[in-house]
């Protein structure tokens, strides 16, 4: 029995020693940490100013700096941090000194979560803060990520109650190139609730465009415990005004984050600008969309509204990596024939108030002229790409039947290809194919327009001609090809063919008597009431030869049952004047007959109708003569058209060609028309 006692004593006594010494160790150690504690609760940890500034700066790989008074301690178990007049450097090619500096910091921290990565403030006093955020040029390092971590996303800790007062923010982006410049408004919180929005405002530049901006989160207990937070931002920048709002998962996260924009403003064209897309001059607008970024890419979704009188709806994605591109599905219903104006160079604006000449004008176009001298933003158009395709239901038009339009966009490096470009008008269809080159000099252009057939009566019917009685159509080509950075310049050098056949059909009496001047037949029609009787066309060509910019006809030649119209002259694209002459002679007897050429003249502006022309006033002095000499009804054979006009072969016509194919019916070479060479015409 006593030897296991003593046994048991031997065992027992080094077990109570290793308790023994534990046990101490845990007193020194407790001991060491109150005596620490102690020590940093007395002096306030003061006498770590410098080892702070060390660690500090080492840690972050740049200066870290504080000027007055500075603690840090456990108050009580809770890490008390105060530092005035304290400063935190940039790197050095930061443009500005200092990515944070306060007059004061006061924060109360939890000990574990700088443990675990997950830093957690109980309490924050910040005076006069100013922080600066920047990236660099590259896009690869920013001012907030320390040591060589590269670029990393701002983070912001938990914080559960806040004051801050007199702090500023400023954000600068080169890439873009961004610079804001923010004030914080006074938040005052108690009782981890701030109980009103925070709000910021501001000023700063997008792309040297000026802007303001003005922002609140409506939830901030949210933000500052890095929750959902309600965001409403409105900036005004280019003449317009932007508004965004949206659930943010943190404070400084925007990526994947689907946000409502509203935007409204005089034209859309100047808020595009700001990001070198160029598009063309828009009345004022108001559009809505969904908004998400995703990386370099900002996705418009939803979008709806409307610019002038003309409603749009569709999609957008601008994307910005190596190059900007646009990419865009847009549909409009209504579109108004004003806010189409600027697609050709127009003002919409002066096109509503003074017409079409006065938006010319605008442009640098001389007076009389309709083409305009806005030039192709040559530079611009080479500094982005896009991609669109637009539907367009119906033009509101008086005189422009038009409906149905498809335009396909393409923007490559300076090439705008608008391809195919087509659209039904009366009832026939137009398609087309339109380049831009700019990255020749000057622009090199191509117009290739086709025009299906279409009926002459529809399409004739918003100039104030009746339909009626009128069943022929019409069906054309322009191929024009030039060089020029304006509308105008490109038609003025251009050089192509410009074709126009009528088919069998048939037209009013009315009109086609004033075309001839058949003064007997007309009259005689009006007293027996077929004034509306329809003429039957047999086929007729409105063709023109195009070089340097002047058409000449080549040929103008319309057969009809009653009469043979020719036509000879031209018009000028540069300087935009007309000289055409009409002669219409007939196939039968016709008393009162004029047989003397119709004139067109003016400019494209204000053309002017020629009916009593030098010819005609020479048979009326012929008449006049007669009467005088023999008897006042000699005077009337003046007026005698004896009918001898020579049909047209109708197989050259309908093909469209030119002047040296077309025959008469009997196969003879028409010496009667346009041969595609004239005189320059001023």
């Amino acid at each position: 029995m006593s030897t296991y006692v003593a046994q048991d004593a031997e065992t027992s006594e080094p077990h109570g020693r290793n308790l023994r010494l534990l046990r101490n160790a845990a007193l020194i150690l407790v001991g060491l940490i109150f005596t620490v504690w102690l020590i940093l609760f007395v002096t306030k940890g003061r006498f770590l100013k410098h080892p702070f500034e060390h660690i500090a700066s080492s840690l972050s790989d740049r200066p870290v700096r504080v000027a007055g008074d500075f603690q840090l301690y456990f108050a009580p178990l809770r890490i008390k941090f105060l530092a005035e007049g304290i400063d935190v450097a940039n790197p050095a090619w930061a443009g500005r000194k200092s990515l944070f500096a306060a007059r004061r910091v006061e924060a109360h921290i939890a000990p574990l979560s700088l443990l675990l990565g997950r830093r957690h403030i109980y309490t924050l006093d910040l005076d006069q803060g100013v922080v600066d955020l920047e990236w660099d040029a590259r896009h690869r390092a920013n001012t907030w990520t320390f040591g060589s971590g590269g670029g990393k996303p701002l983070e912001f800790p938990r914080i559960d109650r806040a004051t801050v007062s007199g702090s500023r923010v400023r954000y600068l982006d080169p890439q873009m190139p961004l610079e804001a410049n923010l004030q914080v408004d006074p938040i005052v919180s108690t009782d981890a609730h701030i109980g009103k929005a925070v709000a910021l405002h501001g000023d700063g530049t997008l792309r040297d465009t000026p802007f303001r901006v003005q922002a609140r989160l409506l939830s901030p207990d949210a933000t500052v415990n890095r929750g959902a937070n309600a965001l409403e931002l409105r900036a005004w920048a280019a003449n317009s005004v932007i508004d965004v709002s949206g659930q943010l998962p943190s404070i400084s996260q925007i990526e994947d984050v689907p946000l409502q924009v509203r935007a409204q403003g005089r034209d859309l064209s100047d808020l595009l600008d700001v990001i070198d897309v160029v598009i063309p001059h828009t009345r004022n607008y108001v559009l809505r969309s969904k908004l998400v970024k995703d990386g370099t890419n900002y996705r418009f979704t939803n979008l709806s509204g409307r610019f002038g009188q003309s409603d749009l709806s569709g999609q957008l994605t601008i994307a910005n990596d190596k190059r900007l591109r646009l990419t865009a599905a847009l549909v409009t219903r209504r579109l108004d024939i004003v806010d189409a104006a600027p697609f050709i160079g127009y003002n919409p604006d002066i096109v509503a108030a003074r017409g079409a000449v006065a938006a010319a004008a605008a442009t640098g176009a001389g007076p009389q002229r309709v083409l305009p001298d806005a030039r192709l933003p040559v530079e611009a158009l080479q500094r982005f790409d896009a991609a669109l395709n637009w539907k367009i239901g119906v033009v509101r038009s008086r005189n422009v039947p038009v409906q149905d339009i498809a335009l396909t966009l393409r923007l490559d490096r300076g090439r705008l290809a608008l391809s195919p470009l087509t659209f039904s008008m009366a009832r026939g269809d137009v398609s087309s194919d339109l380049i831009f080159d700019t990255r020749e000099r000057p622009t090199a252009t191509s117009y290739d327009i086709r025009l299906s057939p279409t009926p002459m009566g529809r399409l004739l019917a918003g100039y104030g001609l009746a339909q009626s009685g009128t069943t022929g159509t019409i069906r054309g080509r322009i191929r024009l090809e030039g060089r020029g950075d304006t509308i105008h310049d490109s038609l003025a050098s251009s050089s192509g063919r410009i074709a126009f056949v009528m088919p069998q059909g048939t037209l009013w009496t009315q009109n086609a008597q004033l075309a001839e001047l058949d003064i007997g037949t007309f009259v005689t029609k009006m007293f027996e009431g077929k004034l509306k009787k329809p003429i039957e066309v047999n086929c007729g060509l409105l063709a023109f030869t195009v070089r340097g910019g002047t058409a000449a006809a080549d040929p103008i030649l319309i057969d009809t049952s009653k009469n043979v119209v020719t036509g000879r002259g031209g018009f000028s694209f540069d300087s935009e004047a007309l000289d055409l002459a009409f002669r219409a002679d007939g196939k039968k007897f016709s008393l009162f007959s004029g047989q003397s050429p119709v004139g067109i003249g003016g400019h494209f502006a204000h053309p002017s109708l020629n009916v009593v022309s030098p010819a005609l006033l020479a048979r009326a002095g012929a008449g006049i003569g007669l009467a005088v000499v023999a008897a006042p009804v000699a005077g009337l054979l003046a007026f005698v058209d004896i009918g001898d006009a020579k049909s047209a072969a109708c197989g050259p016509i309908l093909a469209g060609a030119g002047a040296a194919a077309q025959r008469t019916t009997k196969g003879k070479p028409r010496d009667d028309v346009g041969n595609g060479h004239v005189k320059k015409i001023d």
